[in-house]
């Protein structure tokens, strides 16, 4: 079932469904915060990434049309700012799905990633009819933590070697939101300071294992 991306607004930042001719704007952002950019980015364990953002987006593109994703463009007063996509979208007994991002650096600390992630919640709680939210970040992203402990997302546990980030496998800190935590929408709760300031604390063990790299057996 192919899903419309909608698009969303709340004050001067925006999510609009992206599009392939958006491939050239893109690919000069992502070139332009390389260095701000690429410690988060996903890679493949098998193969060189390629730096290919028409067939990213087309891949984008699939995915809503098989249903299973929201590819967004973020933007603030009309310019691109960055990326947002839901994900791994299912319904039925699990009716969940997993958000992703990247701001370009010169929109930073303007709220942009935070409202966004807000705006795409309550349209897959609200609109989509989703029941649980997930958010995986790792564990020295500050800028990603500070995200979920604005909005009041719980934290759920640490996941070691979970996604192949920037040329190996990382931990990663799991943040998750279901409907019933809520009696507002998620950017409402947040710009009116109801959002629990404690729900994403990350407990002391959990940070120092994080920091130990787990040892890497050796195949005899």
């Amino acid at each position: 079932m192919a899903i419309v991306v909608p698009s969303l607004s709340e004050g001067k930042v925006g999510l609009r469904p992206i599009r392939l001719r958006d491939a050239r704007g893109l690919e000069r952002s992502l070139l332009e915060n390389r260095s701000w950019l690429r410690q988060w980015e996903a890679t493949s364990p098998y193969a060189p990434t390629s730096f290919d953002t028409r067939s990213s987006i087309r891949s984008l593109l699939a995915n809503a049309r098989a249903g299973h994703g929201l590819p967004f463009v973020v933007e603030y007063d009309g310019q691109l700012a960055g990326q947002l996509n839901v994900s791994s979208i299912t319904y039925g007994s699990l009716s969940s799905a997993t958000i992703g991002y990247w701001v370009s650096e010169e929109f930073a600390g303007r709220n942009i990633t935070p409202t966004a992630v807000a705006l795409a919640t309550d349209y897959c709680f609200y609109q989509l009819g989703l029941h649980r939210m997930e958010i995986c970040i790792r564990p020295e992203n500050g800028p990603s933590l500070r995200v979920v402990e604005k909005l009041g997302f719980r934290y759920e546990g640490l996941r070691r070697r979970y996604i192949h980030i920037n040329g190996d496998w990382r931990d990663h800190f799991c943040f998750g939101l279901v409907t019933e935590e809520l009696t507002q929408g998620v950017l409402r709760r947040w710009l009116d300071g109801n959002a629990p300031g404690d729900a994403a604390t990350i407990p002391a063990e959990d940070r120092a294992a994080a920091a130990i790299p787990i040892p890497i057996a050796r195949q005899r």
